[in-house]
């Protein structure tokens, strides 16, 4: 008997034209990312989501007046107050009898869209739910950084997550984690109400690499982060498949958060997956936190290679500290027109 069940319906992305290249030292070429797209022309967060939406909007068959709800996931909102989503809303020409609201995530953030949208639609509150993803982080790095500015790159991503039919759960097995005693790992230590922009003086420090960053710039503990993926990813993993009733050998597709090659490679070994199709590519884009997993959608779906799999595990792991992880079944994309 079939029910309404959401699912993913279109996705598409948006990079930036500006490209800055990685010197090719031997850590770069570990981490397998030689340049990565930055955000210059595109002023605020809202920019690269409109971008990627539009860029939806031309690719299928689906209009604004289809939207029933706007969820935008940025770390870097356009202002403090109003919400980023409002002005998208507006500038996308989207029905004001939509709903619209930011959340505020990094690298787990496209696991945790798919299930806001999800309780969305299974709750009767929305139709057809648009999840966009704007990331930011190149503005928020200093240029001296060598550690982590190599590392990161902006883009923007549009998924369109719909009501529809089936006999079974399209986006199922759902599984999220969190860890705050760790969040000054990965972090902006001033500009917020902790530590408010006029009353904070800037603070330099150069460590002893020679990298230099201010409280304003993002911070990151390398060793912290590696230790935390390296301890969450396979249970996550296996968590996901026990409530799908699933194998390993049962999947046709694993997208993890995009962090670096190196760190990816390891994780499929770790996890178990060496024999499952497996996306690892950040070599000209870098890590796209919260649009990596929905920008590796869309590379796979631009090739022909994400309509006909069922089951497609979906992983996401980093700053809060927070993880998240679904299992999707893309039997419900729809055809592009363009």
């Amino acid at each position: 008997m079939k029910k309404i069940y959401a699912a993913i319906r279109a996705i598409a992305s948006y990079l930036p034209d500006t490209v800055e290249q990685n010197e090719p030292t031997p850590m770069n070429q570990k981490l397998g990312i030689t340049e990565r797209h930055i955000a210059t022309q595109e002023v605020a967060a809202s920019d690269l989501a409109i971008h990627a939406a539009e860029a939806m909007l031309q690719s299928y068959d689906v209009t604004p007046e289809d939207i029933d709800f706007v969820l935008i996931c940025t770390q870097m909102p356009d202002y403090l107050m109003p919400t980023t989503a409002c002005i998208v809303q507006d500038r996308l020409g989207i029905p004001q009898t939509a709903g619209a609201l930011d959340y505020s995530l990094g690298c787990s953030a496209y696991p945790y869209g798919l299930g806001l949208a999800k309780g969305l639609i299974d709750g009767g509150m929305a139709k057809n739910v648009l999840l966009l993803t704007a990331s930011a982080y190149a503005k928020y790095v200093n240029k001296e950084d060598g550690i982590i500015r190599p590392l990161f790159g902006d883009g923007g991503t549009a998924t369109l997550v719909s009501a529809v039919e089936s006999d079974h759960p399209l986006l199922d097995a759902f599984v999220f984690g969190t860890d705050g005693s760790r969040y000054d790992s990965l972090i902006i230590p001033a500009g917020g109400t902790r530590h408010m922009p006029l009353a904070t003086p800037e603070e330099a420090t150069t460590d002893d690499r020679g990298n230099r960053r201010t409280n304003y710039d993002m911070f990151m503990d390398g060793n912290v982060i590696t230790n935390f993926t390296l301890h969450v990813v396979k249970p996550m993993v296996g968590e996901i498949l026990e409530k799908a009733g699933l194998a390993k050998d049962d999947l046709d597709g694993v997208v993890f958060h995009q962090a670096n090659h190196y760190l990816l490679d390891y994780l499929r070994g770790r996890c178990g997956l060496s024999n499952v199709p497996f996306y690892n590519d950040i070599e000209h884009t870098g890590n796209l936190v919260s649009s990596s997993i929905p920008y590796a959608l869309d590379a796979l779906a631009r090739d022909g290679r994400l309509a006909d799999r069922h089951h497609v595990l979906l992983a996401g792991f980093g700053v809060g500290l927070s993880w998240g992880g679904c299992l999707a079944d893309f039997g419900q994309l729809l055809a592009r027109q363009k």
